[in-house]
């Protein structure tokens, strides 16, 4: 039985309906093809970019790193933008009702949703520490440059370390005043939750509803809120890092942290640690598997040939983090000049350390005017979150639309907003960092790369690279690669599976500053990496349900690898051409391919 025969009793009434409801909708899209372009690259050059890209580079072989990077973004990131670009655009909706395409994988993009849900709460906590670190740096003396006599002998400053250089700060149980302000000051930060995560902080609360406030006002406008700010979320942050790696290359000491930054450790090249850090970098940089992508792509025009957009999006984010990873270390190569420190390793903090301790600490020792370089620095980090959190909240937003027409953009906008808040504040509590950790591990890296992996399945080989591909060349009439074909069904999963395998073998106990979670944190992480993965086989069963009742077993079960018959493009005249497109080609589809190595091949191939 043909794919025709199978859908032919059912695409009737149901399809005209269908039709006519979508007719009756005025699609959103872009004010124009510039306000997609940034609206990407402020959802792409992220925090990610600014504090884990130049952390994860040293840690992992300094230059040798960037060799690894390249050929991940190369075989893994940047097909996976395309294809995700690609998805959103030909079917004109949300991640999930992007995956009509093969309903028997509809729970990777349900899952997709739910980690970009726990993304967007801890991401905005993140913002709130950067606002209440903007707002102190209107200080007339930095308050993290010196110590405050309730530190203790604890605290030892810059003035007074002398011939102690930096590496010699925490063996000697002493710290320097920003890493102790960023401790006791901001976060008021336990040593463990064995007893629990305390209180909120009123200032962060205040930080955090200030931050949910503007996110929420971007969101409610919708995209064309969203597009126009764009401009100047896109813009604005490459304006600063030019700004900071103009000063930071002109600091004493700083070609010596650039040089150490890209000095190559070439057997790091055979260490699969470094290609699973390459393969994470990758994915939290560009933000692909996170359903993003495919919504605001989802606004484009139809027939938009966006391959040009791909290239230019994915170089900028590649050059945002070396630009990055030259500014961290030039600063902190200055520092450890200053310090009479020939280990620069000693003062590089990963993580929220380098963003709130690491470059604090070295901006406060600049000569001229350190409070307006602290502003830039942590201005532009609040602007990268609002790219970010907006691009995460529109991805929600759409989600719920989509099932829920009716429903205006903004009580969505607002709802978000209030429950995001609500639910962040646990984050602004003296444990939030632990459980930031915990969330960030379990609901969204750990699941992220499993359903990214159901993601390229899903298009790949139930719906088909082969099928796909007809689709691009109907909806932008240029054919696609050889390259393309095969890093969507064959090298980018099998990549992808590989780091996965990888992850699980080497899988060790989560712990926080080497601090171990209690049990009850494991069991509740664990709980949501489940609620995560089990949307997999749910949405399968549901979808199973949906088929028609007459079908048999069999028939309801081949019916969800195919695509739903509300699968193709939004416009109803775009969609009918298209309906009559795919029977043109199944009228002359050749059956020359009858056994599973040919019909592999003929995926990838013809």
């Amino acid at each position: 039985m043909t794919d025709l025969e199978l859908q032919g009793g059912l695409l009737g009434q149901d399809q005209n309906q269908k039709s006519k409801t979508d007719s009756s909708k005025a699609k959103e899209t872009w004010g124009n093809d510039i306000e997609f372009l940034f609206s990407c690259i402020s959802l792409s050059v992220g925090l990610g970019n600014i504090w884990r890209f130049p952390y994860i580079a040293f840690q992992n072989g300094g230059g040798t790193f960037v060799i690894p990077y390249l050929i991940v973004l190369l075989i893994i990131g940047r097909p996976v933008y395309y294809l995700e670009i690609l998805l959103g655009q030909f079917c004109g909706k949300g991640c999930i009702k992007a995956f009509d395409m093969a309903p028997v994988m509809k729970g990777v993009a349900a899952g997709q949703v739910l980690a970009t849900t726990a993304s967007i709460t801890y991401y905005s906590s993140i913002m709130a520490l950067t606002l209440r670190y903007l707002i102190a740096s209107f200080s007339s003396v930095l308050p993290w440059s010196t110590c405050k006599p309730e530190w203790g002998p604890q605290c030892l400053e810059y003035t007074q370390q002398g011939e102690n250089n930096t590496s010699n700060l925490n063996s000697s149980g002493t710290m320097s005043p920003a890493e102790l302000y960023f401790e006791k000051e901001i976060l008021h930060e336990y040593e463990n939750i064995n007893e629990g995560i305390g209180l909120p902080n009123w200032q962060l609360v205040g930080c955090l509803a200030a931050s949910w406030l503007i996110i929420g006002g971007v969101l409610i406008r919708g995209v064309k809120s969203s597009g126009k700010a764009a401009y100047f979320l896109g813009v604005f942050p490459y304006v600063v890092l030019i700004v900071l790696l103009i000063r930071a290359v002109t600091l004493p000491g700083a070609l010596e942290g650039i040089i150490y930054f890209f000095k190559p450790h070439w057997e790091e090249l055979l260490n699969p640690l470094v290609w699973y850090a390459a393969v994470t970098q990758v994915f939290f940089s560009l933000a692909i598997c996170f359903g993003t992508l495919i919504t605001y792509a989802s606004y484009n025009n139809f027939s938009r040939n966006v391959y040009n957009d791909i290239l230019i999006i994915t170089t900028m984010d590649s050059c945002s983090s070396i630009i990055a990873g030259c500014i961290t270390f030039g600063i902190l190569g200055n520092l450890a000049y200053q310090t009479g420190n020939t280990d620069i390793a000693s003062v590089v903090k990963g993580g929220a350390g380098l963003a709130f301790i690491s470059y604090p600490d070295a901006i406060a020792k600049f000569d001229f005017i350190p409070q307006a370089f602290a502003v830039l620095f942590f201005l532009m980090l609040f602007v990268l979150g609002i790219g970010s959190t907006v691009g995460m909240g529109s991805c929600i937003i759409r989600v719920v639309r989509d099932q829920f027409g009716h429903i205006a953009n903004w009580p969505l906008a607002l709802g978000l907003s209030v429950l995001g808040f609500t639910i962040s504040i646990v984050y602004m509590c003296p444990g939030g960092q632990f459980i930031l950790n915990l969330v960030d591990f379990y609901g969204v890296s750990f699941t992220a790369l499993i359903l990214a992996i159901g993601e390229l399945l899903a298009l790949g080989w139930v719906y088909g690279v082969k099928r796909f591909c007809e689709d691009i060349k109907f909806m932008v009439g240029i054919k696609t690669g050889l390259y393309w074909r095969l890093c969507w069904g064959l090298i980018t999963p099998g990549l992808m599976l590989s780091v996965l395998i990888y992850t699980l073998l080497d899988l060790q106990p989560l712990t926080y500053k080497n601090v171990d979670y209690p049990t009850v944190a494991h069991v509740f992480g664990w709980c949501l990496a489940a609620l995560g993965l089990l949307q997999l086989p749910g949405w399968a069963v549901y979808e199973y349900f949906q088929q028609n009742r007459d079908f048999s077993f069999k028939k309801k079960l081949r019916s969800i690898f195919k695509p739903s018959l509300e699968w193709g493009p939004q416009d109803a005249n775009t969609n009918e051409e298209y309906q009559n497109y795919r029977k043109n080609l199944q009228a002359s589809k050749s059956t020359a391919y009858k056994r599973i190595f040919g019909k592999a091949f003929e995926n990838l191939f013809t």
